[in-house]
């Protein structure tokens, strides 16, 4: 282990006891700077980001080498980008790496089309792959206890952080009160705390999160269980969210290493979304047909449309 590798498992222990590091974005950096370099200075910066694990583990004569440019050259660099020097910078550039070099690195290759486009595959691979899954992993029994829970919860508050599950907990509001459910999505921490500490016993939280380990939504869900609410977590298996919940709606979904392609969980959780809706409107019966009815008969009174066309969407 290098000194600069050291010191950033160092760092992360303290943000594992809450004493988060504050380290800059050094990527961001050298290529915010790189206009303002000298041309020896950008050959460094070129083999810093064509390879920052190599410049992560390489001693600075080795750096140096790479770039075709002096030792002194390499520290006049680490300078220019505001950093104290080598170490400082390769602290830094240490650093960079506990996100990922995946974001750093190019696409990987992928099969061609026809089109043009050879992202097309992954994408539409990667949906089919999500939700085989989902039909792989997901528990029916889990899913009729989902349905049992929502047909009788006296209200529903859907709780969903960050992108896609924000999304995902409006989406669940939009399936479920087409059936006479009464129920509300939220996706700030604090009206999540808040709602959370107005439920009931007979009420019921909706959890969604593709980790499990979104903090606000796990002591949400807590704060609701301690006021003897019920709790339904769409979520990845053996998580603390999962564990929280009452009831567990989970499906472990493997990602494509292109990090400009969507996230594939976001089909297998719409798709478990989209099982627990109708599996609780199965559960409700007449009573969600009839409010359905409504909504169609009020929908068709303002446009004009064919009986199948989608309700209202």
């Amino acid at each position: 282990m290098t000194e600069a590798q050291g010191d950033v498992r160092r760092s992360a222990s303290d943000a594992a006891a809450g004493h988060a590091p504050r380290i800059p974005d050094i990527i961001s950096q050298v290529k915010d700077s790189y206009a303002d370099l000298r041309p020896a200075e950008r050959r460094v910066a070129d083999v810093v980001l064509d390879d920052v694990q190599f410049a992560v583990d390489a001693s600075n004569a080795a750096l140096a080498a790479r770039a075709r440019v002096s030792e002194p050259t390499v520290t006049r660099f680490c300078r220019a980008i505001g950093c104290d020097g080598v170490r400082d910078f390769k602290l830094k550039l240490a650093q960079s790496l506990v996100v990922g070099s995946l974001y750093l690195a190019k696409p990987p290759a992928t099969a061609g089309s026809d089109n043009g486009m050879p992202f097309w595959s992954a994408v539409f691979g990667e949906a089919q792959r999500a939700l085989h899954e989902v039909e792989r992993q997901l528990d029916p029994a889990e899913l009729q206890k989902a349905a049992e829970l929502i047909a009788r919860a006296r209200q529903v508050a859907v709780f969903g952080l960050g992108g896609s599950s924000s999304a995902l907990a409006q989406e669940t509001q939009y399936r479920l009160f087409r059936y006479g459910v009464t129920v509300s999505a939220h996706s700030d921490p604090y009206l999540m705390r808040m709602t959370a500490s107005t439920l009931k016993p007979g009420d019921l939280v909706i959890a969604i999160s593709a980790t499990g380990r979104t903090r606000e939504v796990i002591e949400a869900v807590e704060l609701a269980k301690h006021y003897r609410a019920s709790a339904i977590g769409v979520t990845a298996p053996d998580t603390e969210l999962a564990r929280a919940c009452d009831v567990r709606l989970t499906a472990s979904i493997p990602e494509y290493p292109d990090t400009l392609k969507p996230t594939a969980s976001r089909y297998a959780f719409l798709a478990i979304v989209d099982l627990m809706a109708v599996a609780a409107g199965y559960k409700l019966d007449a009573p969600a047909r009839e409010t359905l009815r409504r909504i169609k008969y009020t929908i068709q009174l303002h446009r004009a449309g064919k009986e199948m066309e989608p309700l209202g969407d």
